[in-house]
């Protein structure tokens, strides 16, 4: 349920993925964590916030990206995350979970469930009214776990030749957080120690091994570029085009404004814009896949489909780009290639709701309305809509060929609606 609540939120974007992996990869590589495996990903949030509900995956608030000031500031939380999932936390915190839920009212054991994901706030509002001993003493796990993810963050970025002043410069910002009334803290304060005794663990660790990074150019060029990506889209144009021209990255300054132009409805300035960027870098993929979604949003299809094309060529692996292209398809008419392209993302990525309602759209166009209800069972799931999606998966289970892999899929949607329903019903 909690990874359905994250994926619901998340911002999906190849040219933001790609810059948060260049960012990572020297961390989980230094943490012992399979660097294809572990991805980064962007939660539609603008809490300070990050946090990691299972292995694979660590989710970041863009309120984070955008609220911290340099890469080793956004690696550093990185390697704190890494660090619960290479020192097993996440198992251990789920018997602490189902510790603390005995003793526990209904109210604070959601309350728990809600603190384990992050969410300070939330769960201080589910247990108001209620017994928080229960939630006192998860918490009170969770702070060791957080003090010990912090060393070994220290230790991972030193490893991976990251600044270990990143750690501290990211406590000092959290700094005076605890003197706020609760209602005022930041989320990411509810579960953790102090960020007085994090800064002081940190300017300790920096003391005691100095710091011999050296600056990383490639780091300094991708955080400009995710920062710059998600503030082009989630802040007013002209907020974007008055700060562009501060950009010391020419491409990106350029990508900035094709993104601010399109956000104006201009898409003469959003493609010269683009155009110019790929002028710097014309074996860019990402900037293919942007002017892709500048001209599939203003209707000029056929050309979205050649620039989406060429970003396939150029990454053919990309499942963000691959659904971007399939949907591209998809508008032009070109149902089969676009089933293809949009097959391919899905068999890589699971997670993207978007690429599931068109590959549900896709189906239908073609006449296979089973698998069709199988997507669209999987794409309600995924949001977290577990009734409706019971609905759809008996469509398809009663139209697809029993055993054949669209009938099992909906199998294990149908089992999980199933599920959920026959504990609703007992807590009646």
């Amino acid at each position: 349920m909690a990874a359905q609540g994250a994926a619901q939120s998340l911002i999906r974007d190849p040219d933001i993925e790609h810059g948060l992996r260049e960012l990572a990869f020297p961390i989980l590589r230094a943490a012992g964590l399979n660097t294809n495996r572990v991805r980064v990903l962007v939660v539609n949030d603008g809490a300070f916030n990050a946090f990691v509900i299972d292995y694979n995956t660590i989710y970041v608030n863009y309120g984070l990206i955008l609220g911290v000031d340099t890469p080793e500031m956004l690696q550093a939380v990185i390697a704190h995350e890494a660090a619960h999932i290479a020192n097993g936390h996440l198992a251990r915190r789920t018997e602490n979970l189902r510790a603390a839920q005995r003793a526990a009212t209904f109210g604070t054991a959601m309350a728990l469930i809600a603190a384990a994901a992050g969410g300070g706030e939330a769960a201080a509002g589910i247990a108001a009214g209620t017994s928080a001993s229960a939630l006192r003493s998860f918490l009170g796990h969770t702070r060791a776990e957080e003090a010990s993810a912090d060393r070994s963050a220290a230790s991972y970025l030193r490893w991976a030749g990251v600044s270990p002043g990143g750690l501290v410069a990211l406590h000092r910002k959290f700094a005076g957080q605890e003197l706020l009334s609760s209602a005022n803290q930041d989320p990411y304060m509810r579960s953790h120690p102090t960020s007085r005794e994090r800064l002081r663990a940190a300017e300790a660790f920096l003391d005691e091994f100095g710091d011999q990074a050296q600056r990383d150019q490639n780091a300094d060029y991708w955080f400009a570029r995710i920062k710059g990506k998600l503030s082009a889209f989630l802040r007013a144009p002209g907020w974007t085009l008055r700060r562009a021209k501060d950009e010391t990255h020419p491409d990106i300054r350029l990508m900035r404004e094709a993104a601010a132009h399109h956000q104006n409805r201009n898409l003469s300035s959003a493609q010269t814009a683009i155009d110019g960027a790929l002028a710097h870098r014309p074996d860019d993929p990402f900037y293919y896949e942007l002017k892709g979604q500048i001209l599939l949003e203003n209707r000029r299809v056929s050309q979205a489909v050649a620039a989406y094309g060429k970003a396939v060529e150029l990454a053919p692996r990309d499942p963000l780009i691959l659904a971007g292209f399939g949907r591209a398809l998809l508008a032009n008419g070109q149902t089969t290639a676009a089933l293809e392209a949009l097959e391919k993302a899905r068999a890589r990525d699971y997670r993207n709701a978007r690429l599931m309602q068109d590959l549900g759209a896709a189906y239908a166009k073609v006449g296979n309305t089973g698998m069709a209800a199988t997507v669209t069972a999987e794409r309600y799931a995924l949001l977290g809509r577990l009734s409706d999606a019971g609905i759809h998966a008996r469509r398809a289970v009663a139209q697809l060929p029993v055993g054949s892999p669209g009938w099992q899929r909906a199998q294990d949607v149908l089992i999980a609606a199933e599920e959920l329903e026959k504990k609703s019903k007992r807590k009646r």
